[in-house]
């Protein structure tokens, strides 16, 4: 599903400490991993939303999530990562475009959002307790979707998206996800941040595994070191803007030794328009449109953005005011 072989970097280009995704690999073994540092990017897209602050916490880690899993993906598509619940949160989505655009939004059962401002944090089994976790490759209308179904299973989104990978791809991965605000000049901004390491034989490392895709002895010793290094990982230290994405891989790794690839950047950014809005209306016979004006017209809001649209019909009350 996802293929994390980039391509090394050249000399020493400067790497940003915000709203970036680092590939890396840990020695010369098949363990693969990216880290992920979000300020504006997520900052942007949560004051966005009035939601409870449990609950863009949650969307947070979301994002952080389907960056480093997104920038995985080697063609110009979209990575869309859905949980559904039955819990006061009923579903979150959170999604990554090739050019490096992230959004998420979320939606509440009838009085959920009360339920949902008393969580601790982004508490995964509180805020959507059971339902199920979708992940979504979209590689445009004229290729086929490819999708994976698993329970929602973990307090948290992290322990629900390492059983994805176990139950779905098979692939031993392990995760860390942080999120919090911090005091600027301009007041309160939200940060996120994320690591993440897999294993990946056959398409990490510089051995040849040959046909059988195994764990051997010495690959699991590699492996399990580099999931109880990444586990000391502190959530400060995914948010602090002081503590370089770079830096910390070389604290966690630099014993066996630690090779960085090209960053890649992500920012907000949301794929409604006012035509992809009118399109979906026009779908609509005229006596439904009608039933639909509010104000002498027809107002829609994206769930994403938050962008708001108005049309007003014409005389003939089938088609829009240009």
């Amino acid at each position: 599903m996802f293929d994390q072989d980039p391509s090394p970097q050249g000399s020493e280009p400067k790497i940003p400490s915000d709203d970036v995704i680092i590939p890396f690999q840990v020695g010369e073994a098949a363990v693969r991993g990216r880290i992920v540092r979000l300020g504006p990017a997520v900052d942007t897209l949560l004051q966005r939303h009035d939601f409870p602050d449990p609950v863009k916490a949650l969307l947070g880690e979301a994002e952080a999530l389907v960056a480093m899993l997104g920038t995985a993906l080697k063609f110009d598509g979209k990575l869309i990562m859905q949980a559904q619940g039955d819990g006061p949160v009923s579903a979150i989505v959170a999604d990554y475009s090739a050019d490096g655009s992230l959004r998420a939004t979320a939606t509440f059962r009838e009085g959920g959002r009360d339920e949902a401002a008393n969580a601790q944090g982004p508490e995964l089994h509180y805020l959507l307790r059971k339902g199920h976790m979708v992940m979504t490759i979209d590689q445009g209308p004229d290729m086929e979707r490819y999708q994976g179904v698993v329970p929602l299973e973990g307090p948290t989104l992290a322990r629900a998206t390492i059983n994805y990978f176990n139950q779905s791809e098979q692939i031993p991965t392990a995760i860390q996800l942080a999120v919090g605000q911090v005091t600027t000049v301009k007041g309160q901004a939200w940060r996120a941040g994320g690591i993440m390491v897999q294993f990946m034989p056959g398409e990490g490392g510089t051995r040849e595994r040959g046909e059988e895709i195994t764990m051997a002895d010495v690959d699991r010793d590699l492996w399990e070191r580099a999931v109880i290094l990444m586990n000391t990982t502190q959530p400060d230290e995914l948010l602090d803007p002081m503590v370089r994405p770079e830096q910390l891989l070389f604290r966690l790794f630099h014993e066996d030794g630690v090779r960085v690839f090209d960053p890649l950047t992500a920012h907000f950014g949301c794929t409604c328009s006012r035509a992809k809005v009118a399109g979906v209306l026009s779908q609509y016979a005229a006596d439904d449109l009608k039933d639909m004006v509010t104000n002498g017209a027809i107002e829609v809001t994206c769930d994403f953005c938050r962008e708001e649209y108005r049309f007003e019909l014409d005389e003939t009350g089938d088609a829009f005011k240009e």
